[in-house]
């Protein structure tokens, strides 16, 4: 489905009056906030609270942009069910000490999963852009799902088969269930983690593979993509310390883009960064933490400057990202709005960065409402 694109905005920024552009789920992948409801004063600071970073506003100027949702309403509210009803279940389980058997639960994820795959299959050369906002309880659930949706869109542009994307997308899926072992006071801490408390979390990754290696229906090597997406090129990552070539392709692409969800979401001990913030941030890291090649075809798949982001030439024009060129997603279609003075267009006009290698995005311009 193809919804219009709206103005992406700072929540710091958003006014009374404003009217929501895109929906907004809850942690069960429902609906929590449709399109077009007006915003007050109050609904906008509990939107803060409850972690939103950046929100979708309607915005006259841009209405005429489409861009295509990569999973459907009720393809998410499944995904959503699976993961919450599945993950909440081994934690009371491993709360009471018991050992956790759902003989039901590797083929209820696949059930999802072949959904997904549908969905993104309808949308292969899309961007990888800024999900749909979502407020949540818990991070780990609509990281989940990010994770997965990033990973199977890689794993399409690089060919894989429907069995591969299955085996991948399970392994993304499911990368972080050790967490559901993780003492909650430490999985929700509000501040950095101590030294002790850091080699608790660090399990995580083992206590998933022990709890996936086997489940049925889970592929044994889905298990080990819980097991290896903490380990990192150079041999500094955990569990096991290994490197290079022994860490598998399907662990490489969930690290990867595990890494970069996490910059981009809003946590309660630091903001989230923009897409062409969090690229850098990998990049200091290509070659040494993350495989050049996989962090080179990624950067080709990311819409560094989403749909709706508000820009600043190097004029000191200002405008909004109004679409993306696939072939060049560093370079894309800006929608001038506003001169160099900060004094509106009469004529807006669009330029596309892939034609004008002179013009330069100078920064996104969370000032520019």
């Amino acid at each position: 489905m193809e919804r219009p694109v709206m103005r992406l905005i700072p929540i710091h920024r958003c006014e009374p009056g404003m009217k929501l552009g895109r929906k907004i789920y809850n942690e069960e992948g429902l609906v929590l906030l449709s399109e077009q409801v007006e915003l007050t004063g109050g609904l906008i600071r509990r939107l803060e609270q409850m972690g939103i970073a950046y929100i979708y506003i309607a915005d006259a100027r841009t209405e005429d942009v489409t861009i295509p949702d990569l999973i459907s309403d009720d393809t998410r509210r499944r995904v959503m069910f699976e993961i919450r009803s599945n993950f909440k279940r081994i934690m009371d389980e491993a709360g009471r000490k018991r050992n956790v058997v759902q003989p039901t639960m590797g083929k209820d994820f696949r059930n999802v999963m072949q959904v997904l795959i549908d969905d993104l299959g309808s949308h292969k050369d899309a961007m990888i852009m800024l999900t749909n906002m979502s407020i949540t309880d818990l991070y780990l659930y609509e990281h989940s799902l990010n994770v997965c949706i990033y990973s199977t869109m890689l794993g399409m542009a690089d060919g894989y088969n429907r069995e591969e994307l299955m085996t991948l997308g399970l392994g993304a899926l499911l990368h972080d269930v050790g967490k559901t072992k993780i003492p909650v006071e430490i999985l929700h801490k509000p501040h950095a983690l101590s030294e002790s408390e850091f080699e608790t979390m660090k399990k995580h990754a083992e206590l998933g593979f022990r709890i996936l290696k086997d489940e049925p229906n889970i592929p044994l090597l889905s298990a080990h993509c819980a097991f290896q997406h903490h380990e990192r090129m150079n041999g500094t990552g955990y569990p096991r310390g290994i490197g290079g070539e022994d860490i598998h392709d399907y662990a490489k692409w969930i690290g990867l883009v595990d890494s970069y969800d996490a910059m981009i979401s809003h946590r309660v001990y630091r903001k989230a960064m923009l897409p062409h913030q969090a690229m850098e941030m990998l990049y200091t890291g290509s070659g040494t933490l993350y495989e050049q090649s996989k962090l080179e075809a990624f950067r080709d798949k990311v819409a560094l400057y989403p749909v709706g982001v508000s820009v600043m030439l190097h004029s000191g024009e200002k405008g909004v990202v109004v679409d993306i060129n696939s072939s060049f997603p560093q370079r894309p279609i800006i929608r001038v709005l506003q001169d160099a003075e900060g004094q509106d267009l009469k004529q807006m006009y669009e330029i596309d960065l892939s034609k004008n290698l002179n013009v330069m995005i100078a920064q996104v311009n969370d000032q520019f409402v």
